[in-house]
């Protein structure tokens, strides 16, 4: 990769740093969800009721909000540095398959935001129906089925690309 200036160094900066605080975040929101249903036929475990039910969700609600805030960060950051930088996407492969990734996944990602969207203005809400809000989870869960674990693999193999950087052209002059 050629060398950058400082605009494009800043933009790079803070897409790395979205980029890892969205992808840890997800894990843990992933965890952290997975651990309120029965792995089997994921209906709500039996511990939670009426009552324990709504301060769990309103404890995970910042871990939603933090991904819904990393993830479009990340985006903007990504696409800004794409733009910025000028990069010659010919010579740098690792960067275009990089930006595949982000490309294809991006919509995937912002469908299921919308449901964590849902779940956090539900906790905000005056009158809270927690297991309404857990279907909402549910229904996250069930949707794009097993998304969520392809693109956390398709991530950490972008990670993988910026560490070894394949596919890169050098100059024959």
């Amino acid at each position: 990769m050629e060398k950058l200036n400082k605009v494009s160094k800043v933009l790079f900066y803070f897409t790395v740093l979205f980029f890892v605080i969205w992808l840890g975040g997800y894990i843990s929101r992933q965890l952290v969800v997975y651990q309120l249903f029965n792995a089997s036929d994921l209906t709500l475990k039996s511990v939670f009721d009426a009552f324990n039910l709504i301060p769990t969700l309103f404890v995970i609600s910042p871990i939603l909000t933090i991904n819904m805030v990393t993830f479009i960060s990340f985006l903007a950051f990504f696409i800004l540095f794409i733009l910025a930088s000028k990069i010659n996407l010919r010579k740098e492969g690792w960067l275009f398959i990089s930006l595949m990734i982000v490309v294809l996944t991006a919509p995937f990602e912002i469908y299921l935001l919308t449901y964590d969207y849902s779940v956090i203005a539900g906790v905000l809400a005056e009158n809270v129906d927690g297991f309404r809000l857990a279907g909402i989870l549910k229904e996250r869960i069930t949707v794009l089925s097993s998304f969520s674990l392809v693109e956390i693999f398709c991530y950490f193999g972008i990670i993988f690309l910026y560490i070894f950087r394949p596919l890169t052209k050098k100059d024959e002059n």
